[in-house]
């Protein structure tokens, strides 16, 4: 089982920005089983029109995504006051291009819950 790592919610600005900057560095290193040791056993994500449960599901879910995103990698910001947006960029022809708008999930700073 996977220890929880500090800092704990509910969070301050600057203690959320930590948790962003950890996640962001994790998510990253393109390590599958590392990002998916960062959520919950009974985690559920949305892709789109694919619904995944459980680390396993992640896990296999970012093997595959990042067999095709070769150069792609996540940038983390804090967004509003209690919520965090994701966005992806990826090169393309020498030029970073940033992902059409934020993530639709968002964290909020004050819990550790994800919402769509």
């Amino acid at each position: 089982m996977a220890k929880s790592r500090p800092p704990f919610p509910p969070f301050t600005l600057e203690t959320a920005t930590q948790k962003v900057r950890m996640a962001e560095d994790a998510w990253n290193t393109r390590d599958p089983q590392r990002v998916a040791l960062a959520y919950t056993i009974d985690s559920r994500w949305q892709n789109r029109s694919e619904f995944l449960r459980g680390r396993a599901e992640i896990e296999a879910f970012l093997t595959r995504k990042w067999q095709r995103e070769l150069n792609c990698r996540l940038i983390k910001e804090i967004w509003a006051s209690e919520r965090t947006a994701s966005r992806f960029v990826s090169p393309m022809n020498g030029t970073t291009i940033a992902a059409t708008g934020f993530a639709a999930t968002a964290t909020r700073i004050g819990s550790s819950t994800r919402t769509a």
